[in-house]
């Protein structure tokens, strides 16, 4: 792990998307320090690794990325969320936003957004 740079957990239910985050987000010279696919591994994961953002999936296997946000916001208000899904209704932004998230991103048009909404919200996370 370099000095300094962002730790970041990825909680999405595809394998494919995990792995093109993980490269776009190491490419910036980000920590990727984990990832789960259920909300019961991201949220045992993120609460043992300590990352400074996560990258949430709206929709989990077995779940929903809200859950893994309400659970550990309470237990670590100090972790910081970006959720990208392909449920980008208004409804869900508004929701996850109003739960605590720093942004929300839609996979199919903001994919390019990704690598500065997660330096921005690790920036606010780690100072």
């Amino acid at each position: 792990m370099s000095n300094g740079s962002i730790k970041v957990f990825l909680a999405d239910d595809s394998q494919q998307i995990r792995e093109r985050v993980n490269s776009i987000l190491g490419a910036a010279h980000m920590d990727i320090v984990g990832e789960g696919a259920t909300p019961d591994s991201c949220v045992a994961g993120i609460l043992q690794l300590h990352p400074d953002v996560v990258v949430l999936d709206v929709q989990l296997e077995g779940g929903t990325g809200l859950e893994v946000l309400k659970a550990v916001r309470s237990a670590d208000p100090g972790v910081a969320f970006v959720v990208f899904s392909n449920n980008a209704a208004a409804a869900y932004r508004k929701r996850y936003l109003q739960e605590g998230a720093a942004q929300f991103l839609d996979k199919s048009t903001e994919f390019d957004q990704l690598a500065e909404a997660v330096a921005k919200a690790g920036r606010r996370a780690v100072h």
